[in-house]
């Protein structure tokens, strides 16, 4: 075997299996801090059961990938082209979600390159904003409840400029949760979440898109009031 083989591809870098087992043990605590922050700061109806344990997983995995790269440039080209094959195909949901990814991911870099007080650091920065973030939301939250508002209306119509003039009077903010054929695929189903303006009626709301024509029927019903 040629010297460039043994020198970048079989000797590894050096260190001892003792630090290797420390490293992914830091990297197992970090990722299921980052995991606890993530649960204490989501709502439980946004978690899915297992996004929690993937952050766990991918700290220690990256915290793995990093001891075998080292400084090695040609490992690091190596690993990349090898991990290219790997075709994920669940789309994380939110932006906030593909956030706590990344958290996850340099968490672990931090354990497997002994940079630990990076780790430490980072997250008690990010977990402080995740926070601050949380607890801004539940204020708004609190001053205009959500709703869900469900709507029927047929085939082929273009929802923005059906609707969008009665919800922009109504709804400070609307955010649209799913789309799906009735009736044998001649409707549409969509469903909102939604607020009210400050001050404004559901009652009104309702009555506002029941007169356009082609809204075949109208539901708003408190957000917190549906199990998930």
């Amino acid at each position: 075997m040629s010297d460039f083989l043994k020198t970048h591809f079989v000797n590894g870098p050096n260190i001892e299996p003792l630090d290797v087992l420390v490293r992914l043990c830091l990297a197992l605590v970090l990722g299921g801090v980052v995991a606890w922050i993530y649960r204490r700061t989501r709502k439980s109806a946004e978690i899915s059961s297992s996004f929690p344990v993937t952050l766990v997983l991918l700290a220690v995995l990256i915290a793995m990938v990093t001891q075998i790269v080292g400084d090695n440039v040609a490992r690091a080209f190596s690993l990349v082209g090898a991990l290219s094959i790997v075709r994920f195909r669940t789309v994380v949901r939110d932006t906030q979600d593909t956030a706590y990814v990344i958290f996850a991911v340099v968490v672990g870099m931090a354990a497997g390159a002994n940079n630990l007080w990076v780790g430490l650091i980072g997250i008690g920065v990010v977990g402080l904003a995740a926070y601050l973030m949380m607890a801004r939301a539940q204020v708004f939250s609190a001053s205009q409840p959500a709703f869900l508002l469900s709507l029927r209306v047929g085939l082929g119509l273009d929802l923005n400029k059906l609707l969008g003039g009665a919800l922009d009077a109504h709804l400070q903010e609307r955010e649209l949760m799913s789309v799906a054929t009735a009736k044998q695929g001649v409707s549409l189903d969509v469903t909102y979440e939604t607020r009210l303006c400050p001050g404004g009626s559901a009652d009104e709301l309702v009555k506002a898109l029941n007169r356009i024509e082609g809204v075949q029927s109208v539901e708003l019903r408190r957000r917190e009031f549906i199990r998930d």
